[in-house]
């Protein structure tokens, strides 16, 4: 939204007038097949692989046709399944306060806050 100001000296000072100018944008999807107005976005997936593709009145029916016995004789399954991305396991808890004391005993060099060197973290994991 854009403004237009501009001062105005009056009696008691300078006095601010701002003109404020709206705009609307219109969005329109137009199919992705033949730029048919009025399309609506159709998400699919094949492969492991997700796509979407906006489509027209006329070209949706034709992909629900085209898909519909390989639809039927499907299974559904669930987006997790088969996913490709590693769950990783929980960080085994530290009391990074026990960690502190014990290297502080052995003359290492720990800060009173922060992190703790990995190499510090490792000879206390060999020691405990």
């Amino acid at each position: 939204m854009a403004a237009l100001q501009r001062g105005a000296l009056t009696a008691v000072g300078i006095v601010w007038i701002m003109s404020a100018m709206a705009r609307n944008v219109a969005v329109v999807v137009t199919d992705d097949i033949d730029g048919s107005p009025e399309a609506e976005t159709v998400t699919f997936g094949l492969d492991g692989t997700t796509y979407e593709i906006d489509l027209g009145e006329a070209n949706r029916t034709k992909f629900n046709a085209a898909f519909a016995p390989y639809i039927e004789a499907g299974r559904r399954i669930s987006r997790t399944r088969g996913s490709s991305s590693a769950t990783r396991s929980p960080a085994p808890k530290v009391d990074y306060t026990a960690v502190r004391s014990w290297a502080k005993e052995r003359g290492l060099h720990v800060s009173e806050r922060g992190r703790i060197s990995a190499d510090v973290l490792r000879q206390y994991e060999a020691a405990n």
